[in-house]
């Protein structure tokens, strides 16, 4: 059979691709040089620190050179990757962290604009290693705007600043050797560009396991986080940046994209891909916030699994998408998710705490869609909280099935704002539904909602309050146990009905409160009733 010119291409292009990863190859093994050519003993006892830190350099200085760790445990305080290193951990390596403080590299000098006179808006979750560097001035002392945590990078075990083409790989572990929070990060990389972090293991780590700031195309994938202390991954301010089938086991967050003030000047994540993980966590599984001083656009977070670490406390929050240092967050697609024993399933919070800002403001929430979200074993229902004057905008979320705990009973419509306070799934309290809560939200579309509690619970399984163009389409719920219908509207402007059910048949699915004004409409279903 005669091949068309497309196929043949096509054949050429794959040998092509071949015969240069195999030309790759070679040249790796005529570049690699082992940490045990250099004085390394992977003794676990004696620190590698220097023997490590000689073979990075001497890769360097080839260029495209390969750091090699055999089988062994290599004792290390702080390393330092350099451009076009290969930094690789074999079968049985362990690179564990030293015990010794003074191991490690001191808090780098930030720019003034990272800086605040301010009372700090963080809480320390364990004392800092180190004094922060000092700064010149008179008046209150200067704090970082931020968490040190979040704002710096050199207190880490492996860092990368202002390096370029690196790779992390192997079947090794990195192991920050602590029992509890406080501690160096294990892999900081600040201003860098293309980034590979691929097939190792970290456990231990007493505060980020990975922490990307100001780095672009970066590729993380095959990685295995457990016990952490601290987030898993976190990207702040950085762009291009994809983490795929990763297992992550984190107290604190799993994932968390941010926006800080660290590089001194507003920035933004953008451009971040999160796909194929399971995330296991007390705090939030996927989360971009509580730093948002800057942007977050262009995120996908998809086809992942949510669950409670195999001890402590259930996760906060599933899904926690929030602004409230003046950031815009705008074109997020979140799909294919399964949460179990997560209290709050999604969160989304427009706040005006107002970090880094003279006269604080609200950022803005918009483009947001949310679909195929399955979440078992819910404490809390889900919600979308804006500000009186500032609402959340152009809401989609579709194809949610929820199984609650319910439990609760109906103690009116009143929810305070706390516009300055910390973001987090719990922050109102007991809120009047059992399934959605919406308030202060302009354009707002709900489809194949599915919500069952498992105790008698008196609250509507949805209250929409102050909320402008409203569709609701599809929406199966368990009946409160009481008189609240259905679904509760108070000052809703242009709301739209279709094929509302509830499980006992002549409930009240549709009730209102307060001024509620435009069509109110229904295919399907029992017959909406409206009550003022």
């Amino acid at each position: 059979m005669r091949r068309s010119p497309a196929i043949v291409f096509g054949i050429t292009l794959s040998a092509v691709a071949v015969l240069v990863f195999r030309w790759v190859g070679i040249k790796g093994d005529r570049t690699v040089f082992s940490v045990r050519t250099y004085g390394a003993k992977g003794n676990g006892l004696t620190k590698d620190t220097l023997a490590i830190q000689t073979a990075i350099d001497a890769a360097a200085r080839v260029g495209d050179g390969a750091v090699l760790l055999p089988p062994g445990r290599y004792l290390s305080g702080t390393l330092h990757l350099r451009s076009n290193v290969t930094f690789r951990l074999t079968s049985g390596a362990t690179l564990i962290a030293s015990r010794d403080d003074a191991d490690f590299d001191p808090y780098e000098h930030l720019p003034a604009g990272s800086f605040t006179r301010a009372l700090p808006t963080w809480v320390l979750a364990s004392a800092p290693r180190a004094p922060l560097p000092p700064r010149q001035g008179s008046g209150p002392a200067l704090t970082t705007i931020d968490d040190p945590a979040t704002a710096y990078a050199h207190y880490s075990l492996i860092v990368g600043d202002n390096v370029n083409n690196v790779r992390i790989e192997g079947d090794g572990v990195i192991d920050g050797n602590r029992t509890r929070r406080g501690g160096p990060k294990l892999i900081a990389l600040k201003n860098c560009r293309h980034i590979t972090i691929r097939g190792i293991t970290l456990r231990n780590a007493p505060n980020y396991n990975i922490s990307l700031i100001g780095t672009e195309y970066a590729d993380l994938e095959n990685l295995t986080i457990v016990n952490g202390y601290a987030d898993g991954i976190d990207p702040d301010n950085s762009h291009f940046v994809r983490i795929a089938n990763c297992y992550i086991d984190s107290w604190d967050d799993a994932i968390c994209a941010k926006a800080s003030l660290g590089l001194g000047r507003r920035l933004g994540t953008e451009n971040l891909v999160v796909k194929n993980c399971v995330l296991r966590t007390s705090n939030n599984g996927f989360k971009f916030g509580t730093e948002s001083e800057g942007n977050l656009r262009n995120v996908s977070f998809s086809n992942s699994v949510i669950l409670r670490r195999a001890r402590g406390r259930a996760p906060i929050t599933g899904i926690a998408i929030e602004s409230v240092d003046g950031g815009t967050v705008s074109g997020v697609s979140v799909a294919n998710i399964v949460m179990r024993a997560v209290r709050t399933p999604i969160f989304l919070r427009l706040g005006n705490r107002g970090r880094g800002m003279t006269v604080p403001r609200p950022g803005r929430i918009s483009d947001v869609v949310i679909s195929n979200v399955t979440a078992l074993y819910a404490a809390k229902p889900s919600s979308i909280d804006g500000l009186l004057g500032s609402p959340i905008c152009q809401i989609k979320i579709a194809n949610v099935d929820v199984q609650e705990t319910g439990g609760h009973g109906f103690t009116g419509l009143e929810v305070p704002e706390l516009p300055e306070a910390y973001p987090q799934g719990e922050m109102f309290g007991v809120l009047p539904a059992y399934s959605l809560y919406a308030r202060h939200v302009d354009g707002l579309t709900v489809s194949n909602w599915r919500a069952r509690w498992e105790h008698l619970d008196s609250r509507p399984a949805a209250v929409f309050d102050d909320v402008r163009d409203l569709r609701v389409a599809r929406f199966d719920s368990r009946s409160p146990n009481g008189p609240q219908p259905l679904i509760l509207l108070r000052s809703v402007e242009r709301a739209w009905f279709e094929s509302v059910y509830a499980a006992n048949p002549g409930a009240l699915l549709v009730g209102t409160e307060a001024v509620t004004t435009g069509n109110v409409g229904r295919h399907g279903g029992q017959p909406i009733q409206a009550r003022r």
